[in-house]
């Protein structure tokens, strides 16, 4: 009788922590969606993979802060779901494909900040696949997912490969900060983009200029 009283007090958080992550409060989603590895440790990795993961991914977020904390939390779980054998298992509750291809503005605008947090999990085919996704999602009809794309580019950027930074990421910055829209042009002008551009691009170009010369210069001799 001790034993299931002792269980159901342990399992009586996690079932509060549960009934939050279902609540329309978005606070009190965005603290049980802190916790998540709470209820993690206390499933185990099997429950959790069978029971948590998929609870997660029929419960639909739209809001961005919900969305940006739940992909910060999966995003420590590989070791409360068994290990990288399993990692695969964290990515449905996300569907960054999914949001960024969604009927709704609001999904579209919404995942716009996970590209980011999922980019450098991933494989190279799928890495190409969310870098399309998001070049959609900069040149989408809706403004105000435009907007969200330019807000999230340089975190985007951060993320990326050098290589896809010069030849996807800079175009991309160049026709937000020209577009038909004062707001979305504002967001690309005052980017986290541009200090990453000067940081990284211009000093890595100034470098390669740099060794150019020396190259000259050493056949000259």
């Amino acid at each position: 009788m001790a034993a299931s009283d002792s269980n159901a007090d342990e399992s009586y958080p996690i079932a509060v922590l549960i009934d939050e992550l279902r609540n329309e409060d978005v606070q009190l989603r965005l603290n049980s969606i802190k916790k998540l590895s709470t209820i993690a440790l206390a499933l185990g990795v099997e429950r959790t993979r069978s029971e948590s993961i998929p609870f997660l991914t029929d419960t639909i977020y739209e809001e961005d802060e919900v969305l940006l904390a739940l992909a910060e939390q999966l995003g420590t779980f590989k070791p409360l779901v068994g290990g990288s054998e399993y990692v695969h298992c964290l990515l449905p509750p996300l569907e960054v494909k999914r949001l960024a291809s969604g009927d709704w503005f609001t999904s579209r605008t919404s995942a716009c900040g996970l590209f980011g947090v999922c980019y450098s999990r991933l494989s190279p085919s799928l890495k190409a696949e969310l870098r399309n996704h998001f070049r959609n999602l900069c040149q989408d009809d809706t403004p105000m997912v435009r907007r969200a794309a330019a807000s999230k580019l340089g975190e985007f950027a951060y993320v990326v490969e050098l290589d896809y930074v010069k030849s996807d990421s800079i175009p991309l910055w160049a026709n937000l900060a020209q577009d038909e829209q004062d707001s979305v042009r504002l967001l690309a002008l005052v980017s986290p983009f541009l200090s990453f551009f000067h940081r990284t691009i211009l000093n890595n170009m100034l470098c390669q200029f740099c060794d150019k010369q020396q190259k000259t210069t050493s056949c000259q001799q």
